[in-house]
């Protein structure tokens, strides 16, 4: 590799920026990570920015593509997919749209798990 390692904090930028925080676990990775092996961490986050971030698809698009497979896999990380949609200027009837296809390949286990961010998204 002969491109320069990012730093941890050029690292956690890029999520702020996409979602708005740092998720604590991928924090943790991060920092591990960096300490172990700068080069693979900064090549796999690399890689996660270039799929995240295609010319092809607007941002919001992106976003609720990651929710919809991440509840297909039942992930936690769908919570930090659907913040991201919502600061693309997705709304509740999109990602709820993006659920139910979700749950047509998942079941009603994805369905559950995205009513249960949504609700905590968009309260009342």
């Amino acid at each position: 590799m002969t491109k320069k390692p990012a730093s941890l904090d050029e690292l956690k930028s890029r999520y702020e920026s996409m979602i708005g925080f740092t998720p604590p676990k991928i924090a943790k990775r991060l920092e591990l990570g960096m300490r172990v092996d700068p080069d693979l961490v900064t090549a796999l986050e690399d890689w996660r920015i270039a799929a995240l971030t295609p010319d092809a698809l607007d941002q919001k698009t992106v976003q609720l593509m990651a929710f919809a497979i991440l509840l297909v896999q039942t992930s936690e990380a769908a919570a930090n997919h659907a913040k991201a949609a919502i600061k693309a200027g997705a709304t509740l009837e999109e990602l709820h749209a993006s659920a139910g296809i979700a749950a047509l390949f998942r079941g009603v286990a994805a369905f559950n798990m995205a009513g249960e961010i949504l609700a905590g998204l968009f309260k009342e």
